[in-house]
């Protein structure tokens, strides 16, 4: 990038609020303030800044609460690039005081643009693409983790009422068989009462495969308690209304997690 930055604005980004501090090439402060996190504030910042010439803006964090700010900057046609984290603690090492502050924090931000701009990084298509990624793994994780618990549930709750059916129906919880059974029926008093023709009917519907089977290692499994444990009727109430929301979605993102490595990415050359 040959860029000759007139204005370097350090922001070090909050969740509601950022501290900012812009440099000119010889280091004067042009702004040093608070600044929400809104659009309309940081555009305003950023235009006025854009009367001293070219600004480069930088943050600590590029992604989640610095997403906004790199928008804008983007929106308006200003330099963007970011300041590691281990870099950062690095440089702020040389300026004089230990505290940590915001204000602090923003102008080791627009010191280091400045005068060592070989330590920022490009906010580049590849950092949007990992944002991108992690939104939709994030979700994906979150998606997962209501399974599991949901699974883990009502495992346990057959468990408590009819293990001889948690035997059976457990390691296939996942199946859409299963899934079919316990959300048409529920638990065991619902399942017997059905019968081998209905359940083989549901089974058959949702997965025709080993549905036969299915329903007869069920059957059996009913056929080895008797007795109502405490509890059972308030299952035959909750176990419908959980596999619909524990089964894994097909369409949700696929779990691909990027392996790339920031340090190998391209630096912020300095400017010429």
């Amino acid at each position: 990038m040959t860029t000759e930055w007139m204005v370097f604005c350090g922001l070090d980004v909050g969740k509601e609020a950022h501290h900012a501090c812009a440099l000119d090439p010889a280091g004067r402060r042009l702004f040093d303030a608070a600044l929400p996190q809104d659009e309309t504030r940081l555009r305003e910042l950023f235009t006025r800044l854009a009367e001293h010439g070219p600004v480069l803006v930088v943050v600590d964090q590029p992604n989640t609460i610095g997403a906004l700010p790199i928008a804008v900057a983007r929106a308006i046609g200003l330099g963007v690039a970011y300041l590691p984290g281990l870099a950062m603690r690095r440089i702020a090492d040389l300026h004089p005081g230990t505290a940590k502050t915001d204000a602090r924090d923003a102008y080791v931000i627009a010191d280091a643009a400045r005068v060592m701009p070989h330590t920022l990084r490009r906010v580049d298509v590849g950092e949007e693409a990992l944002a991108e990624l992690n939104v939709l793994v994030g979700f994906d994780d979150d998606l997962a983790a209501e399974a599991t618990r949901l699974t883990n549930r009502l495992r346990g709750l057959l468990t408590q009422i009819h293990p001889a059916l948690e035997r059976v129906l457990g390691p296939r919880i996942h199946t859409k068989a299963v899934i079919a059974l316990i959300g048409r029926y529920g638990g065991p008093g619902g399942l017997r009462k059905a019968g081998r023709g209905r359940l083989l009917v549901t089974a058959r519907k949702a997965n025709p495969r080993g549905a036969a089977d299915l329903v007869e290692d069920l059957l059996t499994a009913l056929a080895e308690q008797t007795v109502v444990v405490p509890g059972s009727t308030a299952a035959e109430t909750v176990c419908p209304n959980s596999p619909p929301r524990f089964a894994r979605p097909s369409t949700s993102a696929p779990r691909l997690r990027p392996r790339w490595n920031r340090s190998s990415m391209p630096t912020l050359l300095p400017a010429s």
